[in-house]
């Protein structure tokens, strides 16, 4: 069983209760539920919250959910939580609540190489960046990975160096720099294996959980997509994610 999870924390820092921030009408975790469900790979798809009021609304909508613990503190660990009630889930992909926009090709492609390679453990996804302001965020991870699609390092500042870039217009021309894409497939005992681990060194200095499984020695595939996503963290990602919706969402409809 290949088991999607999207973990829905109320409490989020920089933006209080995002997942029931309305985009043209629907709370955005029902875009990101309704958008996951759109795989062609995933079984089924569980809502992991920890408020009662984003569990009326999103049963509301139809989704399936799983109450945690509200002191549970990263959606890996929340992931973790809930396939105690799925003993018979082998892979679990860790969707992000406050990706609204979310395709479900993209969930299948980063869950393809556990499904064709029984030697990956844990994929992600990552794509080509192609503006200035994405390579200067550090709120946009950067990745790099070698030459069999297996991450090296990632990182809130640009990687790879670009020596011989005079701008950072020429960095995003003369080499292939990706940023990391949030979405997390596992086979089962190695997600369980991971929520055991403790924060490392690096992961505490770049503030990016990814890092404490390469310190670690596991091995994460990297999948590259043409797809982008739009992460809402702050109130101007919640009114972009807005504008998107008006602009592109509703014209297909």
């Amino acid at each position: 069983m290949i088991l999607g999870i999207i973990p829905a924390r109320f409490a989020s820092s920089r933006l209080f209760g995002k997942i029931l921030a309305d985009i043209g009408g629907k709370p955005m975790i029902q875009h990101t539920y309704e958008n996951s469900k759109k795989s062609n790979l995933l079984n089924e798809v569980i809502l992991a919250v920890d408020d009662e009021k984003v569990a009326k609304t999103a049963k509301g909508f139809g989704a399936k959910v799983v109450m945690t613990p509200k002191d549970i503190q990263s959606g890996s660990d929340r992931a973790a939580y809930v396939i105690n009630n799925f003993p018979e889930a082998e892979i679990i992909v860790n969707i992000q609540g406050d990706e609204p926009f979310i395709k479900g090709t993209m969930i299948d492609q980063a869950i393809e190489p556990l499904l064709f390679d029984k030697s990956v453990n844990v994929s992600t996804l990552a794509k080509r960046i192609d503006s200035v302001e994405e390579l200067r965020s550090p709120s946009v991870v950067k990745v790099v990975f070698d030459y069999n699609n297996f991450a090296m390092y990632f990182s809130r500042s640009p990687i790879p160096f670009v020596r011989d870039a005079k701008t950072n217009s020429e960095k995003i021309q003369l080499a292939e720099i990706y940023k990391h894409i949030g979405l997390y497939v596992f086979r089962r005992d190695y997600l369980l294996k991971f929520i055991k681990l403790q924060p490392t060194d690096l992961e505490k200095t770049e503030k990016l959980e990814q890092l404490r499984m390469l310190e670690n020695g596991f091995k994460i595939k990297i999948v590259t997509t043409e797809f982008d996503i739009l992460s809402v963290d702050t109130p101007d990602d919640l009114e972009r994610a807005r504008k998107y919706y008006q602009k592109y969402i509703l014209k297909k409809k």
